[in-house]
């Protein structure tokens, strides 16, 4: 990341997306402990499919903060435009 690419986010969201993260740490941890007990795969599946979505939630919340903050938020087209391109890169590999 170059020194242009720097920028500052909303403080508040910042730490409303580090306790979303925690919290879908704590959900894999979980699993972690249900296959050491040997819970039923079903159960464990089940933690799995909680922490994807609420992965994938974060995800969306992290795309929705990008589109916001960081390109609307550019200082010039041209560097809205890149970030653009950045943003579409990425979504290419989510949708994979």
């Amino acid at each position: 990341m170059s020194a242009t690419d720097r920028h500052s986010h909303d403080p508040a969201g910042t730490k409303a997306l580090q306790l979303r993260l925690r919290k879908i740490a704590g959900q894999v941890h979980s699993i972690e402990r249900m296959l050491d007990v040997e819970r039923d795969c079903a159960d464990i599946l089940n933690q799995v499919v909680s922490a994807r979505r609420a992965l994938k939630s974060f995800a969306e919340a992290v795309m929705q903060r990008h589109f916001e903050e960081c390109i609307a938020g550019s200082v010039s087209r041209e560097e809205s435009q890149r970030r653009l391109r950045d943003l579409l890169k990425v979504l290419e590999r989510y949708v994979d």
